[in-house]
Order: structure tokens, then sequence, then C-alpha cells
């Protein structure tokens, strides 16, 4: 096996390593959140990784997304995020679509994916990417910020848990008094890099129809079932 892995060794066997050069996920944005979670993956050794965002970096995006630096504001953030993985895992195949997610591409983009992964930043959206990955039999991780809170879910299809938690019509959270600094969707990519592992490699503990609420200020962390 690739001597780049040997550090995955112990918490990850070599057949499962194997296997998950043979998976396929989808990350819906590239920006806070979707940054990390896509080297996250990619540093696993994720065979095919879809990386989905129709923006482009400006200057407010250097505080917390990791794919940004000076040298590329103006750029697109998914054809990025294929040029610096290629630099970091060249055996994993980065497929960018420089394209907003909308109900018209919803299925086509998701289609034939293991697992999607919610790095949005709007609620609508993330209505209509429950509604695809249902619709796909996909499931998805589910992942949000705002300021020191974080949380993190998997959505299973049919458990149509973001219509639960999001059920009237604002499109913004309370990211929008907040902001988010770096820590924060550092903490809850990885978290969702780790359910991601979990779906992909049938390991128990997945959070599934559960949401994971963090408070980084007070260290306060809190496991909701919407299962019961």
């Amino acid at each position: 096996m690739n001597s780049r892995y040997d550090r995955n060794i112990g918490t990850i066997s070599p057949r499962e390593q194997k296997l998950l050069g043979e998976k396929s996920v989808c990350v819906i944005g590239c920006g806070g959140l979707g940054g990390g979670i896509i080297e996250g993956l990619t540093r696993l050794g994720v065979g095919r990784l879809t990386i989905v965002d129709g923006d482009v970096f400006d200057i407010s995006n250097l505080n917390r997304q990791v794919l940004s630096n000076e040298d590329n504001i103006g750029m697109l953030k998914a054809e990025e995020g294929m040029r610096q993985m290629g630099q970091i895992n060249s055996e994993t195949r980065i497929c960018p679509v420089c394209a907003f997610y909308t109900e018209e591409n919803s299925r086509e983009i998701i289609s034939g994916h293991d697992v999607v992964i919610d790095a949005l930043d709007n609620i609508n959206t993330r209505k209509i990417l429950e509604d695809a990955c249902e619709e796909e039999n996909i499931p998805l991780v589910h992942g949000a910020i705002a300021g020191w809170h974080g949380q993190v879910a998997v959505i299973m299809p049919g458990d149509r848990l973001i219509h639960t938690l999001y059920d009237g019509d604002e499109n913004y959270g309370m990211e929008k008094e907040t902001g988010n600094p770096s820590f924060t969707p550092a903490v809850t990519g990885a978290l969702q890099v780790a359910e991601t592992l979990k779906l992909l490699l049938n390991r128990e503990g997945v959070l599934a129809n559960k949401v994971l609420t963090v408070d980084i200020l007070n260290h306060q962390y809190e496991l909701i079932d919407f299962g019961d």
C-alpha cells in the first residue's frame, strides 16, 4: 500500500484504506466549511471528489477559507480546489463543478456518489439538497456554523431532518450577526469529514437522524436525537 497512508493505519485498516480509494463523495460548497472538508477527504485518500461552487474568492474569505489566499482573489473556488488538492494527493480525482447548486441541476450533480456533504451557507439550498439526496437515495452529511457555534448531522434518505430543523421561511441563521472566525469551520468541517468516513466504511457511531451541537466558547456539546 502507498506509504502516504501509513499514519492512517490503526484508525483505518489497510482493507478500508483500499476501499476509500474506490469511493466517491460530492461536496456542495467550497468555502469556509467546504475547503477544509475537501482537504480532509483528499488527505484520507477518497478516490473521487466532486466539488461544487459557482463563486469566486474575495478578500473577506481570507479570515476562514483555507483554499483562499492573497494570490487567488477573483478565481473560481472549485477550480482552485482542484488545483490545490492535486498538489496534495494526485491519487484523488477532483471533479470541479463551477456552478451554483440549484433545483434545476440538483439531482444531476449528486447522482452516483456514495455520500453528499452539505457545506452550504443558506437554508433554501440545503432544503433542495436534502430533497435531491432523498430522491437519489444518498446519505447527506450536514454542517452549519455561526460564530462560536457549529452543528453536524447525518441525514439518511427519508429522515427529512433539514426540513425539521429549518421549518420557517428564513434563508439565513444567526451567522449574519455573529460572523464566522477561522476555528468554527475547522472544528465543524472536521466532524463532517469524520462522519463521512464512518459512512464510507460502514462504521458504527454515525450521527444518523441526530444533531451534534458544538459551543466552542463554553465547551458545551449536545447530542439531540430526532429518532426518539
